[in-house]
């Protein structure tokens, strides 16, 4: 498996690097959010653009204006200094805050990675493989033009089930073959089972299929063992919490980073 480096982080090598995710809804909880990192240990911060109001809400159909984001993004790229900034806009389909067309989806997303604030694009697979794959084309083109690379996280999510073990491997080789940097699979579980069975998948990437940094989780309280267990199963990253949690079952960083260390 080859590693992806970012900054100066290294994806897919050593311990599961800790992403906290920023979920302000304005500009005034965004500083309380970003006050908070400095409490807590972690390796990047996501901002989930889903979450807030001051953006695309704003606007009707007509008037939509990508230029929303460039204050939240300027200022989290600031709290960041040299470490990764992983950009999301979740979708509703996917469990995030609010709809948006795939032209508006497409549209953000480029912008963003052509900014040269963001590290790292979070791209769904459930789009259409069609935007993915150029969505990711789009994406890595800006790297010339911005004097680093930007890298793409390929994302799939399933809030309702797991899907069976082989399946949830097929998506997440589906999404390299596709040209993502790191592949993501996170699903619900209904049994305990399904958390083994996505702890399954995630060995069978690690030891067969991955040729990249891949992230797994099982969601919700009974899957958040596999939130720290990294070392075993290889999953690159671990979303842990500084206040709000962005998805079920996150654990806050500082306990996470204590028993990623004694189970290393």
């Amino acid at each position: 498996m080859k590693t992806v480096s970012v900054r100066d982080t290294v994806f897919g090598e050593g311990l599961a690097k800790i992403c906290i995710p920023v979920t302000a809804r304005n500009m005034e909880e965004l500083e309380q959010q970003l006050e908070g990192l400095t409490e807590e240990p972690w390796d990047l911060v996501e901002w989930r653009a889903d979450f807030f109001e001051e953006g695309l809400r704003k606007h009707t159909c007509e008037e939509k204006d990508t230029g929303w984001y460039m204050q939240p993004l300027r200022r989290i790229r600031d709290a960041a200094a040299d470490r990764p900034l992983l950009f999301t806009f979740r979708t509703k389909q996917e469990g995030g805050e609010r709809e948006i067309s795939l032209e508006e989806y497409e549209q953000l997303n480029e912008s963003v990675a052509a900014s040269g604030l963001a590290d790292l694009i979070d791209i769904e697979i459930n789009r259409g493989e069609e935007l993915f794959e150029r969505l990711t084309e789009k994406v890595h083109a800006q790297n010339s033009l911005c004097g680093r690379g930007v890298c793409t996280v390929g994302s799939f999510h399933d809030f309702y089930t797991t899907l069976p073990r082989h399946k949830i491997v097929e998506t997440l080789c589906r999404m390299q073959q596709l040209g993502a940097d790191l592949t993501k699979a996170a699903v619900m579980p209904r049994e305990e089972r399904d958390v083994l069975t996505l702890l399954e998948a995630a060995l069978d990437m690690k030891k067969q299929f991955a040729d990249r940094p891949f992230i797994t989780m099982s969601m919700g309280k009974m899957g958040a063992v596999s939130r720290i267990c990294g070392t075993l199963s290889g999953s690159a990253v671990t979303f842990a919490t500084a206040g709000r949690a962005s998805a079920p079952g996150q654990l806050d960083a500082r306990t996470v980073e204590g028993i990623l260390k004694k189970l290393s």
